[in-house]
């Protein structure tokens, strides 16, 4: 399968129908249909059966699809490394974090790193942490920050400290007049957090059972970013990491919660690909940013 091939197979993948892979590679639906037909002549089978006018992956293209995204994800990689070549990008310092991080720690590591270092260029990529993962181990992204500290297969894991959840509640809400909140305080209240399988809901389920009370969120979100227009409107009380800038917002209030629980903030790095000199610069640069963040208000491991 040949590259262009390779991109509209994935892109076929990713949306289902001709219309908007044609959209999303910005060629006419003739021409993607073509390339598609001479990559199953390749192959010598059928990637998509039309079904009612619809795309349907064969069983062949359900197989092929995740090697195909990978080999995918890389040669995008390569081309973005090829053009901060050709425009003499080579000092470019490439971030990936997920939300929290990239809105506390990666502004302040940028900030004092451009004081010291004005022309090398950074790129700072805000990405779920399964994203960021791929990002790590593709080469897109030498340096990722996230909230969580498993190992994982050909990635580097160090742990650079622990964030706080806490409480945000609307102002002129019951419990704005606390000083901490227990989930006793939350079981009558329309609770806004972290779906029960991700790591901090496991966190806060078992947390809240050990004080023989339910950790039932009505409004379920996976980035704890997503809370704000739910809580700043009236809808609930929120338990989010406490690493996002919340008192930046307005229509809010932060609170303890107890018992008090973290979760990890951690850097990646590639075990397989070294990092160049500025990104190991950088890479100090953010341990220092995360410290002095969590030194102004975030928890410590318990």
């Amino acid at each position: 399968m040949q590259a262009r091939q390779l991109e509209v197979f994935c892109m076929l993948m990713r949306s289902g129908t001709v219309t908007g892979a044609a959209a999303m590679l910005n060629i006419t639906q003739p021409a993607l249909s073509q390339i598609l037909l001479h990559a199953e002549d390749q192959l010598g089978f059928k990637l998509f059966n039309r079904v009612r006018g619809k795309l349907v992956p064969t069983r062949e293209a359900e197989e092929l699809y995740p090697e195909a995204e990978r080999i995918f994800s890389e040669l995008g990689a390569l081309r973005r490394r090829t053009t901060d070549m050709r425009f003499g990008r080579t000092g470019l310092i490439r971030i990936a974090a997920t939300t929290p991080p990239a809105m506390s720690i990666v502004p302040k590591a940028l900030l004092a790193f451009r004081t010291t270092y004005p022309d090398i260029v950074v790129r700072s990529l805000i990405a779920p942490l399964i994203n960021v993962v791929d990002m790590i181990r593709n080469g897109d992204a030498p340096l990722g920050i996230v909230m969580n500290n498993i190992a994982r297969p050909g990635i580097d894991v160090e742990t650079l400290g622990y964030a706080e959840l806490i409480c945000i509640v609307p102002e002129g809400h019951h419990l704005a007049a606390r000083d901490y909140i227990t989930f006793a305080d939350l079981q009558n209240e329309t609770l806004i957090s972290y779906r029960a399988d991700t790591f901090p809901g496991q966190l806060l389920a078992n947390a809240a059972a050990l004080e023989n009370q339910s950790f039932n969120p009505a409004i379920e979100i996976d980035i704890s970013i997503t809370a704000l227009p739910f809580v700043r409107n009236g809808f609930g009380v929120a338990i989010v990491d406490g690493l996002l800038p919340w008192e930046q917002f307005p229509g809010l209030v932060r609170r303890p919660l107890l018992p008090r629980k973290t979760v990890p903030i951690a850097l990646l790095t590639s075990r397989d690909r070294p990092l160049t000199g500025s990104h190991l610069m950088m890479r100090d640069y953010l341990r220092q940013a995360c410290a002095g963040v969590l030194k102004n208000g975030e928890a410590a491991p318990e």
